[in-house]
């Protein structure tokens, strides 16, 4: 099996180390406009009092990084992402994801972006590693690799394996670490396709074995159109989690998610004599308790 690698996200005053011998970062997806029609409403009316509060809670929810999407139709994309990074350190100096395919929303962010910044994503088509990453390589930012190229998402664990290799490899080429690339298996629902949350268990397996490198992945996908929703993402990502995934994007703020991990890491022996568990159950027991 290939050794884990460490991938470093930073702000000013914050540094995050994403690695299987660390405990697992949660990277807070909520500030997303993306299918959340109050975000889109108050980004849409130029209101970012919401961006802030989700910002804030999502940090003390447990959130280590924060994803960050300015996909508003007909907006603005490059000033609006500004505008949202302006908010969110209003609030916290959390390392941030900037959540684009948009090489110019993705060269203003950086330009302005102090610290080293996590870039949701690149994938294996031919256009995308062209345009994603030499912007990574010139800011020195860390980047998410999706496992789909020209002919769409790939069916098999070892096809997806092979998208992630020729990510790493051309990332390489451009003298792009391999630490700095966190490989997306990809998560489909298991609404349509009851063998998705296997193929993606199979894929991190595969990942971590073959190539060593960070795994994430947006684990709330896996339940879409299926009922007992927070059941069915609590189980997969406590299963992801022992597969190898070490940066999951999901909602800290849904019941039982930090609860959820904070297990998984206690299980896999990186929460030594429990501490972190221990304090988050007296900060649970405290917050009940009149």
């Amino acid at each position: 099996m290939a050794q884990p690698c460490t991938t470093t996200v930073a702000s000013p005053s914050q540094t995050v180390q994403i690695s299987r011998d660390h405990p697992t970062v949660i990277i807070g997806e909520r500030i997303n406009p993306t299918g959340r029609k109050k975000v889109l409403a108050a980004l849409q009316a130029g209101e970012f009092d919401l961006v802030r509060q989700e910002a804030l809670a999502q940090v003390q929810a447990g959130a280590g990084i924060l994803d960050v999407n300015a996909g508003v139709p007909g907006a603005d994309e490059p000033m609006l992402m500004g505008q949202l990074i302006a908010a969110i350190r209003e609030v916290t100096d959390a390392p941030l994801c900037i959540d684009s395919a948009n090489p110019l929303t993705l060269e203003a962010a950086l330009s302005s972006y102090e610290g080293k910044a996590l870039v949701n994503s690149v994938n294996g088509e031919k256009k995308s590693l062209e345009a994603i990453l030499p912007l990574v390589k010139t800011h020195q930012a860390a980047v998410i690799g999706l496992c789909m190229d020209d002919d769409g998402i790939p069916e098999t664990p070892q096809e997806r394996l092979k998208v992630a290799g020729s990510i790493l490899e051309e990332a390489a080429r451009l003298g792009i670490p391999a630490e700095d690339v966190i490989i997306d298996p990809l998560t489909l629902t298991m609404g349509s396709d009851h063998h998705a949350g296997a193929i993606t268990l199979e894929t991190i397996r595969l990942v971590v074995e073959e190539l060593g490198v960070n795994v994430g992945l947006g684990a709330s996908n896996v339940s879409f159109g299926l009922p007992d929703r927070p059941m069915l993402n609590m189980t997969f990502l406590a299963m992801a989690i022992q597969a190898g995934a070490s940066c999951p994007i999901t909602n800290p703020l849904a019941a039982g998610i930090r609860t959820t991990v904070l297990a998984a890491d206690l299980a896999l022996g990186r929460d030594e004599y429990g501490t972190r568990w221990i304090k988050a159950f007296r900060q649970r027991k405290e917050a009940v308790e009149p």
